[in-house]
């Protein structure tokens, strides 16, 4: 169907809910409104489905979301009736409609006869992987838009090892998702009547306490959290969303008692009335945090995103102003302390392991190599930090010590299989209070280590090409990059270029060899002077990202190739 066929089907369907009605009257005078919202499916890929809240296929609504859940249903009914059976934990954030959504998603469940788990309220989509590993279900639903902006919502899907659902299960998901293109007629069950024969049950705070005795189990040296947690002054915000449900918990339960949350930012709110952008990479989130560290001379500001799977950190200085850090940066100094803590208690396995992806900084690999720690690179896609543990798990080669991405996320402990902003919560401040008791803040350890291992500067920018034609845009500049890039960036020579489409590297002396990951969308140039470039479309956002790391013998030298990379990497693909 076009897509004035599918908003006339729209429009002239009786039944529709009165809101999203209300929302095609708004733009039935918008032909460019109108396409947009229907000239294709919303994308649902290996990460799920996430997009702007409205009418339409493109859209995030109840109808798209009964469609996601009966992809996932009539998957679960080729399957085992045991299986089947286990059922499908579900959980949502704090933005509009996910309550809705989680609820609409249990009912085309119940309708094909699969029990499912929801949440009381909101929780946090690390909580959402736990679970599905604690009460044994076959998947789990989280309703959320991580980080995005206010307008958005999503959809993921996870396997019963808690990660996201792997690659072949999601491809036969979306195969089913497409089969189900009658969005007005997927049957849904009475709420009331699953939950009177038990094929719905609401959870809460007994599964959120079973979390929190994992998550104690996070903190490495009790003697030190007992010593300074008392006096660490931190401010925590979780930014409107799910972090306060057991963020607040988590650090009390740890020891640390000296903390204030952004009183601004503590309670849900679908609107993120005081952001712009609910998201710690964002500077501008931490400015009332900043506000309220400055009040009461906090040392350490964090905050996480509104379904608590990202986190970001600011130090006071001896100036008083707040320096913020990288995802790069903060996953450095915790993997440092976690191996640090564990060498000195004699608990560090001999086949210890960390996990980053190909987008990720080389700076922690320079830690863990100082410690006889592998560290293995994955592509980016926290579920392929949990395809690593679940190996690990079964061929007991490596023992997971930590996992990261430079977006932000990172995982200490594997009984959550993604990114953990409340466990990432609890052992930054266990770093803190290691790096005060030393007299020092958490900047000046990243400074020794910098001095240590080497400069190394990061920086990740997103062209955005939104509407119809965006993803024409991004395949276009794919290609440019893959055909006719640039032999040197700022006068540093390519030595390799690494073509994850077709898992080959070929030198600048045309040597190609395989690389053994699984093929990707990514391309990523290895420069002389160790520095690399990567360039790859978003999974989940119609955005083309660019990442940049450069390694020098000062910090001056690093920031500025890194922005000379920048600047030329911007210009060639906007010529």
């Amino acid at each position: 169907m076009s897509w004035k066929e599918n908003y006339t089907a729209w429009t002239n369907f009786a039944g529709l809910n009165q809101q999203l009605r209300g929302e095609l009257e708004k733009i039935k005078n918008d032909q460019e409104a109108q396409e947009d919202a229907f000239y294709a499916p919303l994308e649902f890929g290996t990460a799920g489905m996430r997009g702007v809240l409205g009418a339409g296929i493109n859209r995030m609504n109840i109808y798209t979301v009964r469609q996601a859940t009966e992809g996932l249903a009539l998957f679960m009914d080729t399957l085992d009736e045991k299986l089947k059976k286990r059922g499908v934990a579900i959980s949502f954030d704090s933005r509009h409609h996910s309550q809705e959504f989680a609820h609409e998603a249990a009912r085309v469940l119940g309708a094909h006869g699969i029990p499912s788990f929801v949440f009381e309220s909101l929780r946090p989509t690390p909580e959402l992987s736990f679970t599905v590993r604690h009460l044994k279900t076959y998947a789990g639903i989280m309703i959320t838009a991580s980080h995005n902006p206010k307008q958005y919502n999503g959809y993921k899907i996870y396997g019963e090892d808690g990660g996201q659902m792997p690659p072949k299960e999601s491809d036969l998901i979306t195969k089913f998702v497409r089969q189900a293109n009658d969005l007005f007629n997927i049957k849904v069950a009475d709420e009331n009547d699953l939950q009177a024969t038990g094929l719905m049950k609401i959870i809460g705070d007994e599964v959120d306490q079973a979390y929190l005795a994992e998550v104690d189990q996070v903190t490495i040296n009790r003697d030190l959290v007992a010593k300074e947690g008392k006096t660490l002054k931190l401010i925590f915000s979780p930014l409107h969303g799910t972090g306060a449900v057991l963020g607040e918990r988590a650090l009390k339960q740890a020891g640390f008692t000296n903390f204030t949350m952004v009183k601004e930012q503590a309670t849900p709110d679908p609107e993120f009335s005081t952001v712009t952008k609910p998201n710690p990479e964002d500077p501008a989130a931490f400015n009332l945090a900043i506000e309220h560290g400055k009040k009461e001379d906090a040392d350490l500001l964090i905050a996480v995103d509104p379904d608590a799977d990202r986190l970001g950190a600011a130090v006071r200085q001896p100036s008083g102003a707040y320096q913020l850090m990288t995802g790069n940066q903060i996953a450095a100094v915790m993997l440092n302390y976690i191996l640090t803590a564990h060498q000195a208690a004699g608990t560090l396995p001999a086949n210890a392991v960390a996990v980053k992806s190909i987008v990720s900084s080389e700076f922690a690999t320079a830690i863990a190599k100082n410690y006889n720690v592998k560290m293995i690179n994955v592509l980016t896609g926290f579920k392929f930090i949990a395809e690593q543990i679940k190996d690990y798990e079964q061929t007991k080669a490596h023992t997971f010590m930590f996992g990261f991405e430079e977006s932000y996320g990172y995982l200490i402990r594997p009984f959550v299989r993604d990114k953990d902003a409340i466990q990432s919560l609890v052992m930054l401040a266990e770093v803190a209070a290691y790096y005060k008791s030393k007299g020092q803040n958490l900047y000046d350890g990243l400074q020794e280590l910098f001095n240590k291992y080497g400069f190394f500067a990061e920086k990740t920018i997103a062209l955005t090409f939104d509407g119809v034609e965006g993803a024409t845009e991004i395949n276009t500049l794919m290609a440019k990059f893959r055909k006719a890039a640039p032999k040197a960036f700022a006068g540093v020579s390519v030595a390799a270029m690494e073509d994850f489409s077709n898992s080959e590297k070929k030198t600048a002396e045309g040597t190609v060899t395989k690389i053994e990951l699984p093929q990707a969308n990514v391309l990523k140039y290895i420069l002389t002077d160790g520095s690399w470039l990567a360039v790859r479309p978003s999974g989940t956002e119609p955005k083309i990202k660019f990442y940049i790391a450069t390694e020098a013998q000062t910090q001056a030298e690093a920031l500025a190739k890194r922005e000379q990379f920048a600047d030329e990497i911007l210009a060639f693909a906007k010529k």
